[in-house]
């Protein structure tokens, strides 16, 4: 309780000034009322003790509810606000973009359910924690495009992540475009530091753009390129062809991965390459990277409020409420 009531502050204190005149009010009304009526004197009260009944008690008291309800709206005129969190924020300033695979293959089934499944629920919870970054996310399969510009609105970034299917794109993989649509995104970013993280299950094949040009694109701009290679080593269960009505047919594929390519991209650009070959160790990976791309700008203080003020309003009204009905129902006197 006591927590609570010290993350409360007020955003108009001055109408707590009111609280002051209901006491004023009732001493008033009290030194007024002593001085209208005059006293009687009576023998004994044994004649009109049945007269005085607890409705007559309790009217008496009635006139609290007002003063109550008063007291409330005071509160609530003063807008009481609970700080919901208040903390120093070492702010990172890096510009992230997320570029991933989107071909056929994503759909192997090494990892469970699938490759893709997996890449985005990992790549979501390291967007997590990437709280005050700007991000983006890139696709690439046959060809590549921008799904999410730059953006600190990590909810509408993740519900795009979530949503990415394979088929979107024309089949294939052209790391070289997803990596240069990519760099294209975050060539005018005034960040101070620059990262891509380019995800996938294969071997460049479509596009027309090299992978190894849109690294030179990357380093020039100053941007730090972090590969992945998903997929387990040997074979696994991957679409080896498809339906006329859209299913994807499965069969047993070797695991092919251009380890070599992805290497010495990250290695032009001063980023690093990663193997996953299950969950785990893809997340460790992207938990590696959020460790290895910490760069503090400035230190900031974040407070955020909750208005709570409605509650006080409820109570003064209910009062109010209560004091009427009691009024012209069991409290209720002749005129």
């Amino acid at each position: 309780m006591n927590n609570i009531l010290g993350n409360i502050e007020f955003s108009s204190p001055y109408w707590l000034l009111l609280l002051a005149v209901i006491p004023a009010i009732l001493l008033y009304k009290y030194y007024s009322k002593s001085q209208e009526i005059e006293p009687m004197t009576f023998s004994t009260l044994e004649s009109i003790s049945d007269l005085y009944s607890w409705k007559e008690k309790a009217l008496k008291y009635l006139p609290i509810l007002r003063y109550l309800a008063l007291a409330a709206l005071a509160i609530a005129m003063a807008r009481p606000q609970q700080t919901l969190k208040e903390e120093v924020v070492k702010a990172e300033g890096i510009d992230i973009i997320l570029a991933m695979d989107l071909s056929s293959s994503m759909l192997a089934k090494d990892f469970d359910p699938d490759r893709l499944t997996v890449s985005k629920e990992v790549a979501a919870k390291f967007v997590d924690k990437r709280v005050y970054d700007r991000i983006g996310l890139v696709v690439f399969a046959g060809t590549s495009f921008t799904q999410t510009p730059l953006t600190t609105d990590h909810n509408i970034l993740k519900d795009f992540l979530a949503n990415l299917e394979c088929g979107m794109l024309d089949d294939g993989t052209a790391i070289g475009m997803g990596l240069a649509t990519a760099a294209n995104r975050l060539k005018d970013s005034e960040s101070k530091s620059k990262v891509i993280i380019l995800l996938t299950d294969g071997v460049n094949n479509a596009g027309y753009i090299k992978p190894l040009t849109a690294a030179e694109i990357a380093k020039e701009y100053d941007m730090k390129v972090y590969t992945i290679g998903v997929g387990t080593t040997g074979a696994a269960l991957t679409p080896v062809n498809r339906r006329n009505d859209g299913k994807f047919v499965f069969g047993m594929s070797k695991v092919n991965i251009d380890e070599k390519l992805l290497s010495e991209i990250s290695s032009m650009t001063g980023g690093k390459y990663f193997r996953a070959t299950d969950e785990a160790m893809l997340n460790r990976i992207y938990d590696e990277i959020d460790q290895l791309e910490k760069t503090e700008m400035e230190v900031n203080v974040f407070k955020r409020y909750k208005d709570i003020f409605r509650f006080a309003l409820m109570i003064a009204l209910g009062l109010l409420l209560l004091e009427f009905l009691l009024r012209q129902t069991i409290l209720r006197t002749l005129p």
